[in-house]
């Protein structure tokens, strides 16, 4: 699947010739995504730092960013990541904006701010709170909660 989805982003790449919201902000967050995939948050980070400039426009760098830091363990760095997009909620930030809230209450939980972990998942469940209850992030978040030390 990688190798079908490195073929399509070559010929992507070639149509969009040196358009450069595609070579500072679309591909690397592809790359990123892929680099995660492969278990390899650090290099997803550094294919992130082209974007930092488009990040209002491409949330989703922050969200792939806080989730490379989240597989480093870096807790303070990753709820960092997801709390920008948590503070900046609207119609650009819908598809990612309710799974900031888990990948804020992750980063917290992981620096041991569970006041924060704990509101954050409290949030999160609030968003959702009509959706399928057999839904495995909404069971594992769940779980995650419960954990939380007091």
């Amino acid at each position: 699947m990688m190798q079908r989805a490195e073929k399509r982003i070559e010929e992507i790449s070639q149509w969009r010739g040196g358009d450069p919201l595609w070579t500072e902000a679309q591909l690397p967050q592809v790359r990123a995504a892929m680099e995660i995939r492969r278990g390899q948050p650090r290099n997803a980070i550094d294919l992130l730092r082209s974007v930092a400039r488009y990040e209002r426009a491409f949330p989703f760098a922050l969200y792939l960013r806080g989730l490379a830091f989240l597989r480093l363990k870096q807790g303070v760095e990753a709820a960092s990541e997801f709390q920008k997009i948590v503070d900046h909620r609207g119609a650009n930030w819908a598809p990612v904006y309710p799974l900031s809230y888990l990948g804020l209450a992750r980063g917290a939980a992981l620096a041991g701010d569970v006041a924060r972990a704990r509101n954050a998942y409290e949030s999160f469940f609030s968003l959702w709170k009509d959706a399928d209850p057999d839904i495995a992030i909404l069971i594992q978040a769940r779980r995650e909660s419960s954990e939380l030390s007091n």
